[in-house]
């Protein structure tokens, strides 16, 4: 397997569809939010990348594959992806792991060993009124108990889902242990510029709002989906819906939002150093800058892939 990794906004997609393109490959998607049908401006599917210019559309696994409003989680992505995975294989063709949800990479790649963990009404009841500051501080205490590297600040950024990490956490899951078989992968990071990287996130969000984000989240509401359980989706979702739902005005929303993700992208590659230092090895590329650039770079992940013995050479 090939995993293409990345920040927000640096450009991965394009990378892994031209790759899958040119090796036989079809891509697996690692985005905690894009599971979600109907939610896909908000997370930033961008459907058109996996469109190669002669037409030809690439296979990508593991999106749209949840309702909105429930709550997909690791241990149903790990089984989601072993069986894509293993499909692809079949085919005889080269799987492509592609996104930025750091744990659910670092799961599949290391081979996680997770159980199922239900919901605990009781825990939740004792906990419904902490701050999230409180629960972050409780989970980051279960956690150094526990020896886990699960949860971090990106998947917890509200109360909701610092809850369920809680939960996952008390239930003594085996999560971060190498119990399950590992997928071995050669592992390309696209790195960008902290500037142009912010630049890059400012101007993709004013187009997501042009482009009917807003309305994407009344349409969700108007289907029945409870405030609180977008908001529990975190970054668009949550600022969206609270300005939907009279919390914020439209600027106060679009300026906490912008600022939210920015944070979000540098707890992504605050992730991915973590991964390198369990023992991960990424190989870093720098952001194409254009169709020259890109057909260079998956030249050379072609090569080592190769080298590797990953593909045929």
């Amino acid at each position: 397997m090939i995993t293409i990794l990345g920040p927000t906004a640096s450009g991965k997609t394009a990378v892994a569809t031209r790759l899958a393109a040119r090796i036989g490959g079809e891509i697996i998607s690692a985005d905690s939010r894009q599971v979600y049908r109907r939610m896909d401006i908000g997370t930033g599917k961008d459907l058109s990348d996996y469109l190669l210019p002669d037409g030809t559309r690439i296979p990508c696994h593991l999106t749209d594959i949840a309702e909105p409003g429930t709550k997909y989680n690791l241990f149903q992505y790990q089984r989601d992806f072993r069986e894509a995975y293993d499909g692809i294989l079949q085919r005889g063709n080269v799987p492509v792991l592609c996104g930025g949800t750091g744990l659910y990479i670092e799961a599949v790649l290391r081979g996680y060993n997770l159980s199922e963990v239900p919901e605990n009404k009781a825990l939740r009841e004792r906990l419904k009124d902490k701050t999230l500051g409180e629960l972050t501080f409780m989970l980051e205490e279960l956690k150094r108990r526990n020896g886990t590297v699960m949860h971090n600040k990106t998947d917890v950024d509200t109360a909701q889902r610092a809850i369920r990490a809680i939960e996952i956490e008390m239930a003594g899951s085996e999560a971060g242990k190498n119990a399950a078989a590992p997928v071995p992968s050669l592992i390309i990071g696209v790195s960008i510029d902290r500037e142009q990287r912010r630049e890059r996130i400012t101007r993709r969000l004013q187009a997501r709002l042009e482009e009917g984000m807003v309305d994407e989240v009344r349409g969700l509401l108007a289907e029945g989906i409870a405030p609180e359980d977008l908001i529990y989706y975190g970054l668009e979702y949550k600022y969206v819906t609270q300005y939907i739902i009279g919390e914020l005005d439209y600027d106060e929303m679009q300026r906490q939002l912008e600022i939210a993700i920015h944070q979000f992208a540098k707890r992504q590659m605050t992730w991915f150093r973590g991964m390198e230092r369990r023992g991960l090895h990424i190989e870093w590329i720098e952001r194409p800058k254009d169709d020259a650039q890109l057909d260079a770079m998956v030249g050379r992940i072609i090569a080592r892939a190769a080298e590797e013995g990953v593909i045929d050479g």
